[in-house]
């Protein structure tokens, strides 16, 4: 894109601060039927619209020859792909039941398996491909502290399985691993599924609350271990009821693998089509350190990838690396002593550490701060 771009208007806030001059602005995602703009006068040269509505007396082609370019909502499609920010929990969920899923989730989830997943035409690929970026601006303004006008975010990746019961003592340990890491001022981010990414965002939502408060709310999810347990949801929805003003972390989820639920207790989800672009970025925003819950083979993945991250510095820092559960990434799975021998002679191997309880993460967490690759 041209370099002469340099507003992007995502809000009618935004909007309301550039009077009847947008030369050279990108608007994303705005219904513009009552901007209030003097239309014969607005400057818009070289400015872009993206997926806004317009006024009915104002068309395609007045704006075309007022200097716009003008990309307009695709039709017959349960998602926006213009969005101007984060899902949130309550969005989709929306008609959602006991029994009766007929969530926003559901039907985008339901659109993707049909259209989208291993063959889409070229309007679908552009669909979620403009989604997915429209995702990845949303999620820079809220890291850069935009969006909760609070700073840039330091941002610890919890990672591990997703068929973690709600019972495991695992899954409370990364609870408490986030609540007390919350607390500290660090933003807890996870691939926003079920078992211990769930575990993750439990934790930084009550970090507010007493141990004995946590200990209630556990006991009220472990009536439902898994997700598919009957009654999954409603358990959640039952804490979310008794503490209704948690602290926000972040979600990243993805429809590639939309029949599990997003879990609810992430004030902001970045759900993507793209698994790819979900999973690398996932690693590459925790720049304050991944802590590995035991998982299955996409853990061990995820393990392997953020390593090549830190080994060539890709993102220019190194970053902690943090296994908890002795036996399964020690003898169990040997991945710890395989990650070691990998790191020996680069900087990061001082990143590495296996622990086995809450406080000793924690520790090693708010003790080693990204640093640089030396030679990198």
């Amino acid at each position: 894109m041209n370099q002469g771009y340099v507003r992007e208007l995502d809000s009618m806030l935004s909007l309301s601060r550039q009077g009847n001059g947008l030369s050279h602005a990108v608007v994303q995602g705005l219904d513009l039927r009552e901007a209030g703009f003097a239309w014969e006068e607005l400057k818009c040269d070289g400015t872009v619209f993206l997926g806004c509505r317009f006024p009915d007396e104002i068309n395609v082609e007045f704006l075309m020859e007022k200097g716009a370019t003008v990309l307009p909502a695709f039709p017959d499609l349960p998602y926006n792909p213009f969005r101007p920010r984060l899902y949130s929990r309550a969005e989709l969920m929306d008609g959602w039941a006991p029994g009766r899923d007929q969530s926003v989730d559901k039907k985008i989830y339901e659109h993707f398996q049909a259209h989208g997943r291993d063959s889409p035409g070229v309007l679908e690929s552009l669909s979620q491909r403009l989604h997915d970026h429209a995702i990845d601006d949303a999620l820079r303004d809220l890291l850069e502290g935009r969006t909760e006008g609070d700073g840039a975010k330091k941002v610890v990746g919890i990672m591990g399985g997703h068929k973690t019961p709600r019972s495991d003592p695992y899954y409370r340990k990364v609870a408490r691993i986030a609540r007390e890491l919350t607390r500290c001022g660090y933003f807890i981010a996870t691939g926003g599924g079920p078992g211990i990414m769930e575990a993750a965002n439990l934790g930084a939502f009550l970090s507010g609350v007493s141990e004995e408060e946590l200990e209630e709310a556990l006991g009220i999810l472990s009536a439902a271990p898994v997700y598919t347990d009957e009654g999954y949801m409603q358990c959640a929805q039952q804490v979310l009821d008794m503490f209704r003003h948690g602290s926000s972390s972040l979600a990243v989820p993805t429809w590639f693998y939309g029949h599990e639920p997003s879990n609810l207790f992430s004030v902001h989800i970045a759900k993507y089509f793209s698994n790819s672009l979900r999973e690398d970025g996932l690693l590459a925003i925790a720049l304050h350190g991944i802590i590995f819950a035991p998982g299955s083979a996409g853990t061990t993945q995820e393990v392997f990838q953020d390593a090549t991250q830190n080994h060539y510095a890709t993102y220019g820092v190194i970053s902690p690396m943090v296994f908890l559960g002795r036996q399964h990434f020690g003898e169990k799975t040997l991945v710890y002593d395989c990650l070691a021998r990998q790191a020996e002679g680069k900087d990061y191997v001082n990143y590495l550490y296996l622990a086995e309880n809450e406080d000793e993460v924690v520790e090693f967490i708010t003790s080693n701060p990204p640093g640089n690759q030396a030679g990198a």
